[in-house]
């Protein structure tokens, strides 16, 4: 299980905003400068945050702005927005084990209760930490290096 650099690449995106709004036109080939890609990454993921709600988009300015406050958007509802998980369930389990088998007759028993509870404390740490924690800890290393 591996979640997909498109998390990261979306926290990056609100970092560069933040960080630049006020200095640069921040626009999908600005940020695709920024994380390495292609800046059609860029404009997908910058679609699915706008399709969450958590920004908006004004193409062609480069006006990207946070929908909320920033203390007020979670990493999990980046996460939420970027990965969405099929059926609410972040494991996918094999289809059909075998009843006629007693370790696949038992295995969803065994398993179902401990891997939501794997992906409830997951998301919880996850809703811990907001992007205006990712703003301040920017704001903190840039000082550093000033």
């Amino acid at each position: 299980m591996q979640i997909s650099s498109r998390f990261t690449i979306a926290l990056h995106i609100f970092a560069c905003v933040e960080t630049f709004k006020d200095e640069y036109k921040v626009t999908s080939d600005f940020l695709a400068g920024s994380i390495s890609t292609n800046p059609v990454i860029i404009r997908r993921i910058l679609t699915q945050l706008k399709n969450a709600g958590l920004i908006t988009v004004a193409r062609g300015t480069g006006g990207i702005e946070p929908t909320r406050p920033l203390d007020k958007i979670s990493f999990y509802d980046v996460y939420q927005a970027i990965e969405p998980v099929e059926n609410g369930d972040l494991f996918h389990f094999h289809e059909a084990p075998n009843p006629q088998c007693p370790v696949g007759r038992n295995i969803h028993a065994l398993l179902d209760d401990k891997l939501k509870t794997i992906q409830n404390a997951m998301e919880d740490e996850m809703k811990k930490y907001t992007l205006a924690d990712l703003r301040e800890g920017m704001r903190d290393l840039l000082a550093k290096e000033a």
